[in-house]
């Protein structure tokens, strides 16, 4: 079988998960997000270096953003109310779609759900989760399956995090948690309104100022609320 185009010039394998952790560790820094100071993750201080060094590295070009290398403000505030209100998954099963760095995950598995599933289609977010859930002292089961592509599956808590900056994800991920939450599933979502989030469809239950930076955001404090699916 002949190699794929640029195969031969690659250093970075996502498949390989000790290359893959390795890059993570040399091109971020063990960091606190700034409304989750309890939880420690490997953040890229610049998203532009980061990206480059990811292109750099997979020998591909327009590869997407390396979401899984910030703590974005819906999952920042989404991981605070999730810490601040541990009953809501105490003992549950918990799915966290697109989970990126694994914040929401994380602080699950902190207020004492029965376990945790963090979905993710970049498999370099998932070598990332790896080495978050590790330095939190939590386990966390991984899988980059597009779970979206099919029914879901018996949840206790759903949760998604700034997953609504694209209109075709967005429409996935809303029909995704409306069938959840008529199975039966509790949603919680961590926006701050981002571009496609769906109007008048979800329940305000927190609300938070989050720190981010003008690198990534509009602004430096981010108003971001979690809300909940109502069925």
């Amino acid at each position: 079988m002949s190699p794929s185009p640029g195969a031969e010039t690659r250093a970075l394998d996502p498949g390989d998960r000790a290359a893959a952790r390795r890059f993570i560790a040399a091109n971020t820094r063990v960091l606190s997000p700034p409304l989750v100071p309890e939880i420690r993750l490997h953040l890229a201080e610049e998203s532009l270096p980061i990206w480059q060094k990811t292109e750099e590295e997979l020998g591909e070009l327009n590869v997407p953003p390396p979401f899984w290398a910030f703590a974005w403000a819906g999952g920042q505030a989404l991981a605070r109310y999730l810490l601040d209100t541990p009953s809501l998954v105490a003992g549950k099963t918990v799915l966290d779609l697109g989970t990126g760095s694994g914040l929401t995950a994380i602080a699950s598995m902190q207020a004492r759900a029965a376990s945790v599933l963090a979905a993710d289609i970049d498999r370099l977010a998932l070598a990332a989760v790896a080495l978050n859930a590790e330095l939190n002292a939590v386990p966390v089961a991984v899988t980059d399956e597009d779970l979206l592509a099919r029914p879901p599956e018996t949840f206790g808590v759903i949760l998604v995090g700034d997953l609504f900056y694209e209109r075709p994800l967005a429409e996935r991920v809303t029909s995704y948690i409306e069938a959840a939450a008529a199975g039966g599933a509790l949603v919680l979502i961590g926006d701050p309104k981002r571009s496609y989030f769906p109007q008048g469809r979800f329940e305000r239950v927190a609300e938070y100022q989050v720190p981010v930076t003008r690198e990534l955001e509009d602004s430096e404090i981010k108003r971001t609320s979690v809300w909940r699916l109502a069925v």
